[in-house]
Formats: C-alpha cells, sequence, structure tokens
C-alpha cells in the first residue's frame, strides 16, 4: 500500500523537475532564451518557406510576360524582381539567432523584445503585402492589361521588406553592442 501511494505521489509530481530547474538563478533566462531561439528559427523557416512559394509564384507570373511576346522588354525587370524577392528570401532563412547559448551575455529587456517582436510580425505583414501585390500583377498579367505598376509594387515591397529585416538585424545587433 505505501509503495502504491509512493508511486501515485511520484506520478502527481511530473514536472516538478521544470519547476526544480526554475529556481536555479539564470535557469529560467536559459529556457527563456532557448524558448526565443526556438520559436525565432520557427518564424524564420515558415516565412522563408512562404517566401519561397512567392518567389516560385512569380516565375510562372514572370514565365507569362516573357513568353506573351512582351519578353524582351520586361526580360531585366523581372529579373531584377525576382532577385529582390529571392534575396529576401534568402536572408530570412539563412539569418541566425543573435542571441544563443547558455552563457550567452545579450540579456533582452522587454522594450527590446517588443521592438523585436514588432520587426517580426512586420516580416509576416510583408509575406501578406507581396502575396497581394502578386495577385494584382497576375490578375493584370492575365486579362492582358498594362502591368508595369503592378510589377513596381511587388518590386517595391521587396526591397521594403529587406530593409525592415536589415533594421531587426541592426536592433538585435545594437543590443549586443550596449553590453
Amino acid at each position: 500500500m505505501a509503495l502504491t501511494n509512493l508511486y501515485e505521489r511520484i506520478m502527481s509530481q511530473k514536472g516538478s523537475l521544470e519547476n526544480l530547474m526554475s529556481r536555479i538563478p539564470g535557469f529560467r533566462g536559459y529556457q527563456d532564451k532557448q524558448a526565443r531561439r526556438k520559436a525565432d528559427t520557427l518564424l524564420r523557416q515558415y516565412l522563408a518557406s512562404e517566401f519561397q512559394k512567392l518567389v516560385g509564384r512569380f516565375t510562372r507570373v514572370e514565365h507569362e510576360i516573357l513568353d506573351g511576346g512582351k519578353g524582351l522588354r520586361y526580360m531585366s525587370r523581372t529579373r531584377e524582381v525576382k532577385s529582390k524577392m529571392q534575396s529576401y528570401t534568402d536572408r530570412v532563412a539563412t539569418a541566425a539567432p543573435k542571441y544563443s547559448g547558455m552563457w550567452s551575455t545579450i540579456k533582452i529587456d522587454e522594450d527590446a523584445l517588443k521592438r523585436i517582436y514588432a520587426f517580426d510580425e512586420a516580416q509576416v505583414r510583408y509575406q501578406f503585402a507581396l502575396s497581394k501585390a502578386l495577385d494584382e500583377l497576375e490578375a493584370k498579367v492575365e486579362a492582358n492589361e498594362d502591368f508595369s505598376d503592378a510589377l513596381d509594387v511587388v518590386y517595391d515591397t521587396a526591397v521594403e521588406a529587406i530593409e525592415a529585416f536589415k533594421m531587426r538585424e541592426d536592433e538585435i545587433l545594437e543590443l549586443s553592442a550596449d553590453l
């Protein structure tokens, strides 16, 4: 009977190790930092995947443009747009978290973390904005309408997304420089 009670007590206290570890000075911060790294990695993987799909969509539209008799006129511009989109995708996919390791000294205060999260949220908005811009471009190409402005919107959105991502990286690097 005593063994059964002991077993039940042990089973009911699952998770107590985590509670115990959270009392160790610095360990909670380590866990929080690990969670931020994981979240950052997952977000970047998701965004890179979504942006790669958008590059694929643009490539299909580009083929329609080039095969539709207007190829020479727009070849340079479509290549430039695709290059910006791919550059952004690659930048997001290969960016390493700037706060890593158990002994990392970067301490991110609440205000700085809010700024970083705002930049992360902006990246998601850029994914939607690029998708919407591609919708407009596709519609104009399929309707055989002038699509120059729509092509410019895709380009401008990609350039702005790159700049926003650079600002995010600068924010994180500034945090580490302040130490």
